[in-house]
């Protein structure tokens, strides 16, 4: 207990930094439910609250912990404050990472940690929002520490692939991570012969298995609740889809012209290993340990090409503790660190990631924190959309019984986690249906558990079936900022309708 507590000790300076980072998360507490992603998992939490099972009865396209622990948080509110608390547990794990890596170098575990803190809490990169990359570098930097501290005997190994397997069944990108600390094994050999390679053959075996475990488990409980198909497809194979996915002209293409981008990046990454690998006698052991995880970081980030900032904070660790080295030491690997840097800097500009800004959204917090903005003028600064769908949620709850089902036809999930409603099919978000599901698919899932209301979005579009469907069964009763609420009409009505 002793040692518990001593490894739990912080100096004053962490103590500041984490009761600053922890003002700096106070307003993500009263954001408005608006962030699609966000929708997403609380809607699928709630399926999980009542018991529907994840993948063949509700879907989304990652594995369940997130889902999981949106279904413990119940709501955004609860949702923010374990990000808040996860987060303040990662700072403290990066902090005794970097001290592990730098022992006698205070200055850099200060700058790095700050800077880490910082870039994974300001909305510049999502750091505010409950993702799943904010949650994923955890337990990948608690694997890290143990592999790195403690000694390498299978307890620890296995226990660090568990940790590995913890992060990737929060988004799949996080495996990459795991070869790093393989190809530190490698590069610490002093000698190539039998028994080291041997050596390095079975701490990659141990660290397998603690990896797969979990993973094998989460597959026999899927199974068990016949849903391990819609779990491969939907949380691990539908993910190959998204490789190059916002290039969707190249589909006609050859293997090679298609995923060439992403050839080129994986060219680059073996090259980087190959260099480190070269000069591995003239740099020290934490440089290519810590490029060589921002090399890999970077790959995953890069996968799908898409922009979304929250990805870059998969290789936020990897960057802090770089800009410590470069702001604290006073070598070579002081100018060296601005190479791996500069790749960093690259790809948000040559993939053009969105940027989110900072300081009007704690602004707009303060005026609405002193009355300077009422509630509806506050939910309006996260977009017009978002008062609407309040109001669309509030006439919901009143109107129907929890156990009823609505559909929205429109970008709604917040529609649906605001009300605490479920749509009668499994897609809660409208580019789900689009990308996963067909016409006939979607009116089939409507004829056989017919909501209560349907609530279509402005500027959407119907597709003819669906127009067709509720012209037959419903009934035009109010909009709501444009927004069309249309409710079901009684069965003799609807059989009358129909001859």
């Amino acid at each position: 207990m002793k040692q518990v507590l001593k490894a739990l000790r912080t100096p004053k300076w962490l103590f500041g930094l984490l009761c600053f980072v922890l003002v700096l998360r106070i307003p993500s507490f009263f954001e408005p439910y608006s962030y699609g992603d966000e929708m997403i998992y609380l809607s699928l939490g709630e399926a999980i609250r009542r018991g529907i099972p994840l993948y063949s009865q509700i879907h989304d396209n990652k594995p369940p912990l997130l889902y999981i622990m949106a279904a413990v948080a119940g709501g955004l509110f609860w949702f923010k404050v374990i990000l808040a608390i996860w987060h303040l547990a990662t700072v403290f794990i990066f902090w005794k990472l970097s001290e592990l890596l730098f022992p006698k170098n205070k200055r850099l575990h200060i700058v790095s940690t700050v800077i880490f803190a910082l870039l994974t809490t300001l909305p510049l990169l999502e750091g505010n929002i409950a993702n799943a990359e904010i949650f994923m570098i955890g337990p990948t930097m608690l694997a890290f520490y143990v592999l790195l501290s403690k000694k390498l005997n299978f307890k620890n190994i296995f226990l660090s692939g568990l940790l590995f397997s913890v992060a990737t069944l929060y988004k799949v990108p996080a495996a990459f991570d795991l070869p790093v600390i393989i190809f530190l094994w490698i590069i610490t050999l002093k000698k190539a012969n039998i028994n080291n390679l041997k050596k390095i053959a079975y701490n990659t075996l141990y660290l397998a298995m603690g990896f797969l475990a979990p993973i094998l488990l989460t597959f026999a409980w899927y199974f068990a609740r016949g849903a391990a198909f819609e779990y491969l497809v939907a949380a691990y194979l539908q993910n190959v889809g998204y490789l190059s996915s916002w290039r969707p002209d190249d589909v006609q293409r050859s293997f090679f012209e298609k995923n060439m981008p992403l050839l080129i990046r994986a060219a680059v990454v073996f090259v980087g290993h190959v260099f480190l690998y070269l000069k591995r006698k003239k740099l020290s052991k934490q440089f290519i340990f810590i490029t060589s995880w921002l090399l890999l970081s970077l790959f995953a980030v890069t996968l799908s090409e898409r922009p979304y900032p929250h990805y870059l904070l998969q290789s936020i660790p990897a960057v802090s503790l770089l800009l410590g080295m470069f702001f604290s030491l006073k070598n070579f690997e002081q100018v060296l660190v601005i190479i791996p840097l500069t790749l960093f800097a690259f790809v948000p500009y040559y993939f053009n990631f969105w940027r989110y800004s900072t300081i009007p959204y704690y602004s707009n917090f303060v005026n609405f924190a002193t009355g300077k903005l009422n509630k509806e003028a506050y939910l309006a600064t996260y977009g017009s959309h978002v008062p609407r769908n309040y109001q669309i949620a509030d006439f919901i709850v009143s109107s129907t019984k929890k156990s009823e089902k609505v559909f929205v036809w429109g970008d709604g999930s917040a529609i649906y986690a605001l009300s605490k409603r479920l749509p009668p099919g499994k897609y809660v978000a409208n580019y789900h249906i689009r990308d996963f599901s067909t016409p006939e698919e979607t009116i089939t899932s409507l004829n056989q558990d017919m909501p209560s209301y349907i609530i279509v979005l402005p500027d959407t579009d119907y597709f003819a079936e669906l127009n067709s469907f509720i012209d037959t069964n419903y009934v035009f009763i109010k909009t709501i900022e444009k927004a069309e609420i249309w409710k079901l009409l009684n069965p003799k009505v609807r059989t009358l309708i129909a001859r």
